[in-house]
């Protein structure tokens, strides 16, 4: 066996001893599946999306990591709940987080890290309207309609 490969043996998981997943297992959540969920997160918003202030909390209630931060400098913190796809999801949970006061950002977590985010909201919110060059025509299509028999 090389040297190489038997240092890469040796060394430890990076993530394992990463300072944040640290701080997430000190918070004695039992998923460790959400656990690890949330340090994936974590790593998105402070490293690739460059997120201010990214940090973890506790929820009692829900036994959960959940993350907050700042998208930019200035802008208002968002609660970010981390949750592995294979984990129920109910609208009591979403009630709990959205009543901490900050607005939240649902991330299904995949087995494979696909991260996605879904905003969510108290209530219902109209959508913006479309942006880009769109322009109304002003032409419309007419379909002609049968005849009842």
């Amino acid at each position: 066996m090389s040297e190489a490969s038997h240092r890469a043996e040796d060394a430890p998981n990076w993530i394992l001893v990463h300072p944040a997943y640290q701080q997430m297992k000190s918070l004695e959540v039992e998923d460790s599946a959400q656990v690890h969920a949330a340090f994936l997160v974590y790593m998105d918003l402070s490293e690739v999306r460059q997120w201010k202030e990214v940090s973890c909390v506790k929820s009692p209630e829900l036994q959960v990591v959940l993350l907050e931060g700042r998208e930019k400098e200035g802008a208002p913190i968002q609660t970010v709940f981390p949750l592995p796809t294979h984990r129920p999801l109910s609208h009591q949970s979403i009630r709990h987080v959205l009543d901490r006061g900050f607005p939240m950002l649902l991330c299904a977590v995949a087995s494979d890290s696909t991260l996605v985010y879904q905003r969510m909201t108290d209530g219902l919110v109209t959508p913006d309207p479309p942006t880009g060059p769109f322009q109304d025509m002003g032409r419309r299509q007419h379909r002609k309609r049968r005849k009842q028999q």
